[in-house]
């Protein structure tokens, strides 16, 4: 296997207690009794949880705060990312990573935010903040805040793909720690489609033909460049966008639906970027990972790029 590049020293996450039926989004978005037919019967989506009574920073801050809380010293943070992918998620001039920052009692950190990759984001951040650790103190760590609010209708769905819920995640990240370790990053970026949401109807069906045989290569590049092969993946753990885009890059990977951890779809939809570390945390709270095996993250951005990193569970991480 290669030189690790990180490893995930806590990751935790946070969902609203309220979860709702996606029907209740159909007068809200103007979507018909075909348009929901297809997100629950064809995409597989069936609730979600929001909160329209909190705030960003209500859904954001519980699960950092577990992980700030966890550490004995929490100086050994230096940078905090907030990982968003609604590019516009605060007034101009308003700093919601320092905001972050300063809630977290982090004053001493290094804040700043990461949306470029939009659903892909969280992944990305990974790479990210494993390059800013990487020649500094073995004690320092970073901490990525991950998490979205739909707050207009305009983001509340991806038109005939995805309806999103709420949800985010926090994750602590070392350059050589006790967690799991991250042996590879891919992401390949389709430059031609960085108009996802509005592309005319030519260009999203040649999107579509795209979309799971790149992913598929750039899941089984990540794998490649861990040293590994896939059938030494225990479990894929993806993004929650909807079940037919896993089924069409399940057929591409030649594997067997039940490598894909795919439980979450119905009950969550999708939650941006925090995707692939709330099922991290579902699959652990649940027994499901297990020391010395090996795991791939997987997920996809409007723009659009498309991310896997591979990891070896050790048992350690929280």
């Amino acid at each position: 296997m290669t030189a690790p590049i990180a490893t995930l020293e806590r990751v935790e996450s946070h969902l609203p207690d309220r979860r709702v039926a996606i029907e209740t989004l159909s007068e809200p978005l103007g979507l018909s009794r075909a348009k929901m037919s297809l997100f629950r019967k064809v995409h597989g989506l069936h609730t979600l949880h929001q909160d329209p009574g909190a705030s960003l920073f209500d859904l954001l801050l519980p699960a950092a705060r577990q992980v700030v809380e966890s550490l004995d010293d929490p100086r050994r943070i230096r940078f905090v990312i907030y990982v968003h992918a609604i590019h516009e998620v605060a007034p101009a001039g308003f700093d919601a990573a320092a905001v972050l920052r300063d809630a977290l009692g982090l004053g001493h950190a290094e804040a700043f935010a990461l949306s470029q990759q939009n659903c892909a984001g969280g992944l990305g951040a990974v790479e990210v903040a494993a390059r800013l650790l990487a020649d500094g103190d073995p004690a320092d760590r970073t901490l990525l805040v991950i998490g979205d609010k739909p707050h207009s209708p305009l983001i509340q769905k991806v038109p005939n793909t995805a309806l999103m819920g709420e949800g985010a995640a926090a994750c602590l990240i070392a350059a050589a720690g006790p967690g799991d370790v991250v042996l590879s990053h891919v992401s390949r970026t389709l430059g031609e489609f960085a108009r996802l949401i509005s592309l005319p109807p030519e260009e999203a069906g040649l999107y579509g033909k795209a979309y799971a045989p790149v992913l598929a290569d750039v899941m089984r590049g990540a794998v490649r460049e861990a040293g590994l092969a896939l059938d030494d993946i225990d479990l894929v753990i993806p993004h929650n966008v909807n079940m037919l885009a896993w089924r069409n890059t399940i057929a591409e990977l030649g594997i067997t639906a039940d490598r894909v951890f795919l439980e979450n779809i119905p009950r969550y939809s999708h939650c941006f970027a925090a995707d692939p570390f709330v099922n991290y945390t579902t699959l652990r709270a649940a027994g499901r990972l297990v020391a010395g095996r090996h795991y791939l993250m997987a997920g996809v951005g409007a723009g659009a790029t498309f991310t896997a990193l591979a990891l070896t569970h050790r048992g350690g991480a929280r």
